[in-house]
């Protein structure tokens, strides 16, 4: 007896049958993912930290994590000069710039020719090692459309033509017109693509490095990308929609480290009016302790006053803010109606502290928070310029879509910072919507909103905006994951004693096994989990190990940005293993082109798997079934006369 679909289900089969409108077309679509399945697991890559550091960023992606320096002496072994391994490298990792370099000898047509066809049938060597781990759609997907049927034939030519005269008349035809290098960048760009099956960030894409526009264009333009979202993410997706707190908090920033450039040159956004403020307000201030890093085309006594002016502002406007939310309990973080100027002094947590600097011209005393009216307008011109920024919303709704509080990947669980706890370990909960939410409801529960704003869009999203201040340095934010931040302290009080920021129980705990195994469990993990952190940079040189003591869990946060260590770490998610290899500085494109400068990192293992583990073995695998299972139901649907095939019986 035949049972029929129910209608829930029947609606499901129809939109699968849109796709695959035969029984053949569905059966070839099963039996290529049942395959797909024995295919080792892609290799993941996961970063964190970056911090504006573009250049070394796209580097780290380039020679993937340095392990296409290995694969291309495997494959080339004993057959490459040195300077044909140093230029094929170059070739990958940089082909625009290696280009530019060899000018000279390409302007010969006879010697370009030969230079052409000679990388093009390097590069698809690589390829076709890389290809082994895919399905033969995938590769295919990956190939540029302009380029695919010219690719295929250098991807099958030692099997079908061996190194005929077929190639070399494409790239005649492609040179005619000036194409040919084109397609050397297009097979580098293949290759990179090919190396890492996913790129994982996570989280803190931006400041105290030169460019957070250029991290996140070039994350863009990878095949394969996802986030984790961090705290200094938070803080810019909450400036993008217009929270006044964490506009000026972008400002301050950005302003310490002298990375302008990203503003105004990047997202053209506007610092005039802060300017202005600094030059009026400010005019006669030494702002001793606002003085910036490193050197740039503005007045640096300049650059300090508008650095104080946005200290400032964000000061108020976080006081503002709490306020607002007196549930999130921080009104022993508001300060600046603790400041006694005459004495110069300011109480902190039951203590009195003398202050270094007490010219405060804004301050009104009937309400310390409130904006002056100088405070005010360049205020709301900043705003205006936040959110009108086109490219600004583009970059950070990409980070949205493409982001999450945590992600799961081969049983691994991958989230910014910390899961909240007491000291005795138990989860903290805090009120969202209405609701008390702790672990993995807390996790949901953000991400909803963190969703919902960016859906709203500036115009709309009114006190949801808030959350991202909130997130930026709540102690119950799992982004931040310290009491306090102590920016204020930083800045006006001598005593180090008030810039300690305690650090949440959490992460003491995750040397634990059971509680890694307890926090893995609450956020969907339940069997050989292994927790991948970033946010607080391992000290290496005090002996910090990014590895913690139970092996269960792992920071990656290791000061990739030149203002904050220039190390890193990528965890490197293999058929294999799982390792974790560290990077140290890197020198400049020029230099890799020039004399083969890379970023070699040493490499240690976490894990270590007797098998390699194949896709079956991931959630990605455990997808697949599920696809498999809808399409061996579409098959009987068709077979038993509930759905009809469509065929084309046109001659």
């Amino acid at each position: 007896m035949t049972i029929s679909p129910q209608p829930n289900d029947l609606t499901l089969l129809q939109t699968l049958a849109s796709q695959y409108p035969t029984i053949d077309s569905a059966l070839s679509e099963a039996a290529a993912l049942r395959a797909t399945l024995s295919l080792p697991k892609g290799v993941i890559h996961v970063v964190s930290d970056v911090h504006g550091e573009h250049k070394k960023l796209r580097h780290v992606i380039n020679n993937a994590s340095g392990s296409l320096r290995p694969l291309v002496e495997s494959v080339f072994r004993d057959r490459l000069t040195d300077e044909g391994f140093r230029e094929l490298l170059a070739v990958l990792y940089y082909p625009q710039e290696l280009m530019q370099h060899l000018q000279p000898e390409l302007s010969d047509p006879t010697s370009r020719r030969a230079w052409v066809l000679q990388t093009l049938r390097r590069q698809f060597e690589i390829v076709r090692e890389l290809a082994r781990g895919y399905r033969r759609q995938h590769v295919l997907a990956l190939m540029p459309v302009g380029h695919r049927e010219f690719f295929e034939e250098l991807l099958n030519e030692s099997f079908a033509h061996g190194e005929q005269p077929y190639i070399d008349a494409m790239v005649d035809t492609l040179a005619a017109h000036g194409r040919d290098l084109s397609a050397v960048r297009a097979a580098s760009r293949l290759v990179r693509n090919l190396s890492i099956s996913e790129i994982i960030v996570a989280g803190d894409l931006g400041d105290r490095g030169p460019r957070l526009d250029m991290v996140i264009e070039y994350l863009r333009q990878q095949p394969s990308v996802s986030f984790t979202w961090g705290n200094h993410d938070a803080s810019w997706m909450g400036a993008c929609l217009g929270q006044e707190a964490l506009i000026a908090t972008v400002l301050r920033i950005s302003l310490r480290y002298r990375r302008l450039s990203q503003l105004e040159e990047g997202y053209g956004l506007i610092v005039s009016p802060l300017e202005k403020l600094a030059r009026t307000v400010y005019a006669d201030d030494s702002a001793e302790s606002f003085r910036v890093r490193g050197a740039g085309l503005r007045d640096d006594l300049l650059m300090a006053r508008m650095h104080k002016a946005a200290a400032i502002m964000q000061f108020k406007l976080e006081g503002q803010t709490s306020r607002r939310h007196p549930d999130w309990g921080l009104d022993h973080r508001q300060l600046l109606h603790r400041i006694s100027l005459a004495g110069g002094k300011v109480d902190i947590d039951g203590g009195t502290y003398s202050m270094r600097d007490t010219n405060l011209p804004t301050l009104d005393s009937q309400d310390v928070y409130a904006l002056s009216p100088e405070e005010r307008a360049c205020m709301d011109r900043l705003r205006q310029s936040f959110v009108t920024s086109r490219r600004l919303w583009e970059h950070l709704s990409f980070i949205v879509r493409r982001g999450s509080m945590c992600l799961v990947r081969d049983h691994t669980l991958i989230f910014h910072g910390c899961v909240p706890v007491d000291a005795k370990g138990n989860f903290l909960s805090l009120n969202v919507d209405g609701a008390e939410c702790a672990g993995g409801k807390l996790f949901a529960a953000l991400e909803s909103v963190v969703c919902r704003a960016f859906r709203k869009g500036a115009a709309a999203v009114g006190e949801d905006a808030d959350w991202f201040w909130y997130l930026w340095s709540g102690p119950r934010s799992p982004l931040f994951g310290k009491d306090k931040m102590t920016t204020f302290e930083s800045y006006f009080v001598e005593d180090k004693n008030t810039h300690e920021e305690t650090k949440n129980p959490y992460f003491q705990f995750i040397h634990d096994t059971e509680f890694c195994r307890r926090v893995a469990a609450e956020l969907g993990v339940e069997r050989d989990a292994l927790i991948v952190n970033g946010h607080v940079p391992v000290r290496v040189e005090k002996g910090e190990d990014p590895v913690k003591r139970g092996g269960n869990a792992v920071t990656i946060d290791g000061a990739f940005s030149e203002a904050y260590g220039d190390r890193g770490y990528t965890l490197i998610l293999a058929p294999d293993r799982i390792a974790l290899a560290e990077h140290h500085h890197f020198e400049s494109i020029e230099g890799a082109i020039t004399s083969g400068a890379d970023i070699v990192p040493k490499v240690m293992t976490v894990r270590a798997y007797p098998q390699p583990r194949l896709i079956a073995d991931t959630e990605e695998g455990g997808a697949m079934r599920l696809r498999i299972a809808a399409l061996e139901q579409l098959i009987t649907a068709y077979e038993e006369g509930v759905l009809h095939e469509r065929t084309n019986t046109a001659q």
